[in-house]
């Protein structure tokens, strides 16, 4: 166990000390204000605090774990060997940065309360970032000075052993409609048919016509792939599925269609299955609830894990809104089109509540890759140079590789070609 010693323990203090400590280095941690109770702990100890003791494992605190609120806190960040962090704290620290107050900034997603410009949907946006701005996107910089911190600690204490962590990997497919065509209704149908004449595509129109009078197979209808795939393995894949009402944003299959209800509960004896919540639940408390309840009586199992429509999330609401259902875990931390660590981080961690000042039970699990953001490369050679620079990220830090894929990525589309190959390559990353 190691006992840090500080001035204060305050709620984020013991927050982000238990997540580095415990959930990403394995190692059970207690706090004390009392010097002598520290100076008789004979295992693992560090002071946390603004001036050390004697000669200690000291890293010098930053002011931000021991506030409330949002206040304007000036970030420098700088190089550090391989990555970069901020809130540099001198020379007299075992480490040059408090790891633990920048690693606060990034898990609470701090900078997402402050003022800033949205998309169309009103989505937080990867350039307006500061792992965008200060080009560390690209890395698990919680995990990083995680590690740099278990190193420090290891020189200190060299004969303390530390629990051995493994590369996992959690494959999402996003189900935001599981048929192109097909239980569409006859004034969807007639809207589409519509669309495709006015924007010349007689090749959709074709395919919609000879899928709706079965002669051929729906484009988006990759569900067999998908069992088949899911049957080599001994892990499950953990599926999101749209069961919420039509909209101007959302055009999934109506829930009432029994095949599509079959379909589900089909997918739920091989797969995880989740709700992929509607974008005007994400903010609306009796929405959400009215689809978890749909999604319960569906699989006949209380609702664990949703994931948000167009990946959009509100802070605070959208989280407490689950946390009051009961939702246990989220899919939806990262960006659309950008590759990369939207908290900094490969590992799960609970959301904390900046307005309240509380953790929360809910699991935030971050996603680092949807399959659209895989289309800003042309080949599918730059593909697999970017998918292998992530997952070699990822490895690096003995992290959870969470891939988003859907199902139509797996279709016969020119537009995802090569994309099963991809995908057989996290797969195998695992195992490797």
């Amino acid at each position: 166990m190691l006992l840090v010693y500080t001035h204060k323990i305050s709620p984020r203090l013991n927050y982000i000390f238990k997540h580095i400590c415990t959930r990403v280095l394995g190692v059970n941690v207690s706090f004390t204000i009392k010097i002598e109770e520290f100076i008789a702990h004979s295992s693992l100890k560090m002071s946390y605090t603004k001036q050390h003791l004697g000669n200690e494992f000291f890293i010098k605190s930053h002011d931000i774990l021991f506030e409330q609120g949002l206040s304007d806190i000036e970030i420098n960040v700088h190089d550090w060997e391989n990555t970069k962090c901020f809130f540099y704290n001198g020379d007299s620290s075992a480490m040059p940065f408090d790891i633990f107050a920048a690693s606060f900034y990034m898990l609470s997603r701090y900078e997402e309360y402050l003022p800033q410009v949205r998309d169309d949907y009103g989505r937080f946006l990867a350039t307006q970032s500061l792992g965008y701005k200060y080009e560390f996107l690209h890395q698990p910089v919680v995990d990083i000075w995680a590690c740099k911190f278990k190193e420090a600690l290891q020189k200190q204490f060299p004969e303390f052993k530390f629990p051995e962590k493994k590369y996992k990997v959690k494959p999402i497919i996003d189900v935001p409609s599981p048929y192109a065509f097909k239980f569409k209704g006859v004034m969807r149908t007639l809207g589409g048919t519509a669309k495709d004449i006015l924007r010349l595509k007689f090749k959709r129109l074709y395919t919609r016509y000879t899928v709706i009078f079965g002669f051929k197979h729906d484009p988006f209808d990759t569900f067999k792939y998908i069992v088949n795939k899911q049957k080599q393995l001994s892990y499950k894949f953990l599926i999101f599925f749209f069961i919420g009402d039509y909209s101007t944003f959302d055009k999934g299959v109506n829930i009432n269609k029994r095949k599509y209800v079959s379909l589900i509960k089909h997918i739920a004896d091989y797969s995880n299955v989740g709700l992929k919540a509607s974008y005007l639940s994400v903010t609306n408390l009796k929405l959400l609830k009215k689809e978890k309840r749909k999604m319960e009586d569906i699989i006949n199992v209380a609702l664990r894990v949703s994931r948000n429509s167009f990946s959009k999330i509100s802070l605070p609401d959208t989280y407490r809104n689950m946390v009051q259902l009961e939702i246990k875990e989220d899919y939806t931390m990262g960006y659309v089109n950008y590759i990369g660590f939207r908290a900094g981080s490969c590992t799960p961690f609970l959301f904390y509540d900046l307005d309240y000042e509380v953790q929360t039970p809910l699991k935030v699990c971050p996603f680092q890759l949807m399959d659209y953001a895989l289309l800003k490369t042309t080949s599918l050679l730059d593909k697999k140079k970017v998918l292998a620079s992530l997952i070699n990220e990822i490895k690096q830090v003995n992290g959870e590789f969470v891939p988003v894929f859907h199902n139509y990525t797996f279709s016969d589309d020119q537009k995802w070609e090569g994309f099963k190959e991809l995908f057989n390559i996290i797969i195998a990353s695992r195992d490797e």
